[in-house]
């Protein structure tokens, strides 16, 4: 029979599925708010009160893929009659679209997100594996003043990124990395390493050392056993680690901002920079950041199975 909840036990539970239903409240406004932002007309992007309901469009998403400039005088009706459909949105708007002949000039925000997707796939996949293979050593084997060096490499992510922006900006031009795709990634395969090396130990930790020592009998090398017991073991803990890691890759604003300008500059500090008419377009800047957040949307839901096992992993101990 089901245990029957004192008075004071039902309250402090709707209490805390309230509680639950506030919070996710606070933290899926900011979502809805940019999502219905991106497909608002410019002049109700920032009504007071907001405004709830209305027509979407796709405009802002069609001034974030193109270059425009304002418009300094009426557009003939013939030229407004003959422009495509697209085009026309753009025109209602106040502006105009760029072209090289008959070709549309593209924004750069398409190189961005590529520039983002590029950075952030490249040094998570570095990171999770150095990371992993350094947990394993610190894991499995007598490393003299152990704790020590773990201490150190958790003491890389004690300061702030802004404490150290400015050292990293004068050795990076120094050594001419800036507005590099490998500096970038150097600097975030660095940052993430410590926390792969922390989370994937407690993984690791977990898996018992039983196995590897019968692969061993059975003639495995210490690497085959790696590859073929270890890491199968730890994939859920490899994929939440890989998540999080992502996530912060692709997020990342300060040193992305400070160390990059054109060719390797990634979406976060692009989007901001959208302007039209002279004023800052926020539809624009919302149809930016709603597609800058399907990525990790998608990432994160295609291995939701794995994250909720690897974040629950090791919780019952023998």
């Amino acid at each position: 029979m089901a245990a029957v909840q004192t008075p004071r036990q039902r309250i402090a539970n709707r209490l805390a599925i309230v509680a639950v239903i506030v919070t996710t409240i606070i933290f899926l406004a900011p979502i809805y708010w940019i999502a219905t932002t991106a497909f608002k007309p410019r002049a109700l992007a920032t009504t007071v009160p907001p405004t709830v309901v209305f027509q979407p469009e796709i405009t802002p998403f069609i001034k974030l893929f193109t270059k425009r400039v304002q418009l300094t005088q009426p557009v003939d009706e013939e030229v407004y009659e003959a422009a495509p459909w697209w085009e026309k949105r753009i025109l209602d708007g106040g502006e105009r679209v760029l072209r090289v002949g008959d070709s549309v000039q593209l924004s750069a925000y398409p190189d961005r997100f590529l520039n983002s997707l590029i950075i952030a796939v490249t040094s998570t996949l570095l990171a999770v594996s150095m990371g992993t293979l350094t947990a394993y050593g610190f894991s499995r084997f007598r490393v003299p003043g152990e704790q020590d060096w773990l201490f150190f490499i958790l003491s890389t992510r004690m300061l702030p990124p802004v404490v150290v922006a400015i050292p990293m900006f004068l050795m990076y031009r120094a050594v001419g990395m800036t507005d590099t795709h490998l500096g970038l990634i150097i600097l975030y395969t660095a940052f993430n390493l410590s926390f792969v090396v922390w989370l994937m130990k407690g993984f690791i930790d977990e898996i018992p050392r039983e196995y590897e020592e019968a692969a061993l009998v059975d003639g495995y090398t210490r690497m085959q056993a790696f590859f073929k017991i270890v890491l199968p073991e730890a994939a859920t803990g490899i994929a939440a680690t890989g998540v999080f890691c992502f996530i912060i890759a692709w997020n990342e604003y300060a040193f992305a901002l400070m160390l990059t300008n054109r060719d390797a500059q990634t979406a976060p500090p692009f989007i901001p920079a959208q302007v039209g008419s002279g004023l800052t377009d926020w539809t624009t800047i919302a149809a930016g950041t709603f597609l800058f957040l399907l990525p990790v949307a998608i990432f994160t839901f295609l291995l939701r199975n794995h994250l909720l096992r690897g974040m629950s992993f090791g919780a019952i101990r023998k």
